[in-house]
């Protein structure tokens, strides 16, 4: 129970500060330009340029249009995730726009476009990465992929193309430029907030050595190992390969200790951004502190 009210709270706290930049953003650095922009936000500024209307009140009217529509069609999954995000994102942006000084920060367009790409990225990017939703005008393309099969990320490229166009009429080709640009740096910095681990690098190690190397892997090196059972493609002959995540600081002298024991080691390097699971996440069992009777019969003390 403690364990479920812990995660709980680390997903409010990451949709609240991801809201919270995102708005910050939208706030400092697009309304002040009239940088186009997508989403639900684009839809109310379009509304706003047309309407004399407070910008945080129409998206939140947009928003709950938008989440009552997804709601019913999509499903309760959906509704739990999105509804925190519909009504928080309005009020941040509503507390927002009252800061002094928050619309004059920059005059210059390009600095607006490339700082509230970057902002708006790390917001949707934290808000994505706690498992929630920022709702807005992806519910549109979800309700679209349900409905008509259509694949989803074609659509919700098609659907911030048309938001984004509904704002060529009363935006200068800059605007629209910046807006693009805005656009490809929100898409780039959210992938990387999403995949943001502490960097770790794959081994994957063919060797007829094997039992050896995966030994040393663990007594000497204190790493885990995977063990793959492989077939190579020259003499057909059944073999194991063996896989090992490790620090980047160990890559040499993991390197070395492999071609001491076999110089014709096959080794592929791969760099990857998060591993989860036992010895990273979770406490790690070392081989040396396990019993005997759970080591390998080889590697038993007589």
């Amino acid at each position: 129970m403690q364990k479920n009210w812990g995660k709980t709270l680390i997903t409010l706290a990451g949709v609240l500060v991801g809201n919270i930049i995102l708005a910050f953003a939208v706030a400092a650095f697009i309304v002040p330009t009239g940088i186009v922009m997508g989403g639900a936000t684009g839809i109310a500024l379009t509304i706003t340029h047309y309407v004399p209307m407070s910008l945080s009140v129409v998206l939140l009217g947009v928003n709950v249009i938008l989440f009552l529509s997804g709601a019913f069609i999509l499903g309760k999954k959906f509704a739990v995730t999105t509804i925190v995000s519909t009504f928080l994102y309005p009020l941040c942006l509503s507390v927002v726009q009252k800061i002094p000084g928050i619309t004059t920060l920059t005059d210059n367009q390009l600095l607006s476009a490339i700082y509230a790409g970057v902002l708006m990225g790390i917001g949707v990017g934290i808000i994505v990465r706690v498992g929630a939703s920022t709702g807005g005008t992806d519910i549109i393309a979800l309700i679209l992929n349900k409905v008509a099969h259509i694949p989803l990320a074609p659509l919700m490229y098609v659907v911030d193309f048309i938001v984004l166009s509904s704002q060529i009429l009363f935006s200068n080709s800059e605007q629209v430029m910046y807006g693009i640009l805005n656009l490809v740096l929100t898409t780039v910095l959210l992938n990387k907030v999403m995949l943001l681990g502490t960097s770790q690098i794959q081994l994957f190690i063919i060797s007829e050595k094997y039992e050896e190397i995966r030994e040393d892997l663990l007594s000497k090196l204190d790493l885990g190992t995977t063990m793959i059972y492989i077939e190579n493609g020259y003499r057909h002959e059944k073999q194991k390969g063996v896989m090992c995540i490790i620090p980047n600081r160990k890559l040499y002298s993991t390197k070395e200790m492999i071609h001491s024991i076999d110089p014709y080691a096959f080794i592929t390097i791969t760099q990857i951004n998060e591993v989860r699971g036992q010895g990273f996440t979770f406490e790690r069992i070392r081989y040396q502190e396990l019993p005997e009777d759970r080591k390998p019969a080889g590697d038993r003390q007589p």
